[in-house]
Order: structure tokens, then C-alpha cells, then sequence
């Protein structure tokens, strides 16, 4: 038991992480149907912005907690902040100028960004790995097993992952239902023309919804710098195609779905390497991803689309 519980904990954390990657996804696809292929490259950028912050500060776990936190908090805003002016740049120039072109098109360059921010932190970073020494240590015994002496452990990195998220997810939620920018997204999500014709700043809507999903992407690469402590320019193509795959697992245009894919696709990873073979943990994802789809195309908590004819 104490061992289930333990992989619980480490799918809850993994999943806490796609979740917001997928946030940012099912956003943009949400209002101009478009997948942001180059997502994944923007969490990327926001680990290393948060890298090379916390190694300029000198920033080690021998700090005091509070200096730990301050430090934390100021790398967490410098890094939403220029990781979110990434975003809004590929918007501006990669996307919008081909919003009216054919539905091939924006594809092509979002997988063209992804390439070019991929290969632009190779080149000003290195190819090797970066790493940094555990800031958050410490944590809790949850279950111990007197007879075996295994308990099952929850890190304080552990709770700091899930609590950014709960608050994120919530505070996003409220952002969407109950305010104008919110009123804004929902409009264009429905219909774009009518939305500009009834005064809704469609540029500036999808603008903020691009700044947005990299503000979350953002979180999630700090959490990712955190929790593993190494990071490398590949991470952000392997990590956006686990959050596409729980944004289309949820429901692709659901916030919620977003955030119950990620979570699923982390605990199916986490238990399958646990009691199987960690070498087809992505097999085991992507199955439970087609046979969810075969009977529900619109995922979990997604809602049918309907054409009018």
C-alpha cells in the first residue's frame, strides 16, 4: 500500500506539471483552433530563464528559507514575465500574419518556431545538460510499513508543485468565467467575426491568450527546474507532446480537461513504470489516449463540436 501510495505522489506531482503546459494548448486552440506546436519550446525557455536567474543570484539550499523563498518568487515573476514576451513575439510574428491563410499553414510554423527556439537555446546554451543542487528539501512521511521499513515520502517540492497548481488552475478558472478579458476569450472562442463586430479587440484577445498559456508555461518550467534539476534544450519537445497528448486526452478547448489529462497522463506513467517496464510508460500513455478517443472523440470533459450546414 505504501508503495501505491508513493506512485500516487509522484503522478499527481508529474501530472501537476503537464497540466499546465496543457493549459496553454487547449487555450489558443480554444479560441483560433490552432495547435501552438512551439508551446513546449516556451516551457523550455522558461527552465532555462530560471536556470540562469537562480545560478546568477547564487542562489544554493544553504540560504536561509526565507531568502529561499523571496529569491524563488522573484526568479518565478522574471521568468513568467520574459518567457510571456517570447510568446507574444512568436504570436506577432509567426502567427497572426497567417490567421486568414489556410489551416495548413499555421501548423507549419508553429512547428518552424519550435525548430528555431529549440536550436536557438542549443547554440546560446550548449548541448549538454544543465543542472542545479535541490533549493526544496525536506518533506513528510505519509504511510511507513513497520514490517519493511518502506514509507511512502511526500517532498516539500512536491507540495509546492501541486498547491502552484490548485491555485493556478482555480485562479485561471475564475479569470475565464467571471471577468471581460474571460467574456473576451469565450466570444471569440465562439465566433470571431461577430465577436470584432461587437467591439471585442480580437487581436489583443488572442494576443493576451498567447501571453497567458506562456505565463503557465512558464510556472512549469520552474517547477520542472525544481523538482528534476536538470534541464537541456530537448526537454520542451518531449514534455509538449505529453501535454497536447492530455489537452486532446481531457477535451482539447476545456480548461479542466486540460488539467484531468495532464494529471491522468502522469499517473499512467508514473504506475506503469512503477509495477511494469519504464521503457513503455509513453506506449501505455499514448494507448490509453487512443482507446479514450475511439469511444469519446472529444475526450473527457470535451463537448462536441456542431457545424451548421
Amino acid at each position: 500500500m505504501e508503495y501505491f501510495v508513493q506512485q500516487l505522489i509522484n503522478g499527481l506531482t508529474l501530472g501537476s506539471i503537464y497540466g499546465l503546459i496543457a493549459i496553454g494548448y487547449t487555450m489558443v486552440y480554444g479560441i483560433i483552433g490552432m495547435i501552438n506546436f512551439a508551446h513546449g519550446d516556451i516551457f523550455m525557455v522558461g527552465s532555462f530563464i530560471s536556470l540562469i536567474l537562480i545560478v546568477a543570484l547564487g542562489l544554493t539550499a544553504a540560504a536561509g528559507m526565507w531568502t529561499i523563498i523571496f529569491v524563488l518568487l522573484f526568479v518565478l515573476v522574471v521568468s513568467m514575465v520574459l518567457t510571456a514576451t517570447w510568446g507574444w513575439a512568436v504570436e506577432r510574428i509567426a502567427y497572426r500574419p497567417l490567421r486568414g491563410s489556410f489551416r495548413l499553414a499555421p501548423l507549419i510554423t508553429a512547428i518552424g518556431m519550435s525548430i528555431v527556439l529549440q536550436n536557438f537555446v542549443q547554440i546560446s546554451q550548449g548541448a549538454r545538460n544543465k543542472s542545479i543542487q535541490p533549493l526544496v528539501t525536506g518533506g513528510h512521511d505519509v504511510m511507513v510499513n513497520a514490517e519493511t521499513g518502506f514509507s511512502a515520502y511526500l517532498s516539500n517540492i512536491q507540495i509546492l508543485i501541486m498547491t502552484v497548481t490548485v491555485v493556478l488552475m482555480f485562479g485561471f478558472t475564475f479569470l475565464i468565467n467571471k471577468t471581460s478579458l474571460g467574456r473576451s476569450q469565450r466570444a471569440c472562442e465562439q465566433d470571431t467575426k461577430m465577436a470584432s463586430l461587437l467591439g471585442v479587440n480580437v487581436d489583443r484577445t488572442i494576443s493576451l491568450t498567447f501571453i497567458m498559456g506562456a505565463a503557465l508555461a512558464s510556472v512549469a518550467g520552474v517547477m520542472f527546474l525544481l523538482y528534476y534539476g536538470v534541464v537541456d534544450f530537448y526537454i520542451g519537445f518531449l514534455a509538449g507532446v505529453k501535454a497536447f497528448t492530455a489537452a486532446v486526452l481531457g477535451g482539447i478547448g476545456s480548461l479542466p480537461g486540460a488539467m484531468l489529462g495532464g494529471l491522468l497522463i502522469g499517473l499512467i506513467e508514473t504506475f506503469w513504470s512503477g509495477y511494469f517496464s519504464v521503457e513503455y510508460k509513453d506506449v501505455a500513455a499514448f494507448s490509453i489516449l487512443a482507446i479514450v478517443l475511439i469511444f469519446m472523440p472529444s475526450g473527457l470533459l470535451g463537448k462536441p463540436e456542431v457545424e451548421k450546414v
